[in-house]
């Protein structure tokens, strides 16, 4: 599966910079889809940051994915890589 990576920066309440990637089926589109799963995955870790928008999340590129993260696609949607600042 080809999926689209949507790059992710949120300053936390400890003020350090959040850094995770959204990753959607290649056919997602819709920004505010994109949005509140990332929405979710913040209020999930208990980040109190205001609404994402272009400014914090941008799409990146395309990739193939793993079985993994095909399979957490398929029961939520979309799936997070944590690269910064996510605990």
């Amino acid at each position: 599966m080809k999926i689209a990576v949507w790059d992710t920066y949120v300053k936390k309440n400890d003020g350090k910079l959040m850094h995770f990637d959204i990753l959607v089926p290649e056919d997602q589109s819709n920004e505010q889809i994109v949005y509140n799963f990332g929405n979710d995955y913040l209020l999930k870790k208990k980040v109190n940051a205001v609404k994402l928008s272009a400014k914090e999340c941008q799409y990146c590129h395309m990739e193939n994915a793993s079985e993994a993260i095909v399979e957490e696609i398929q029961l939520k949607g979309y799936y997070i890589i944590e690269m910064e600042n996510c605990n």
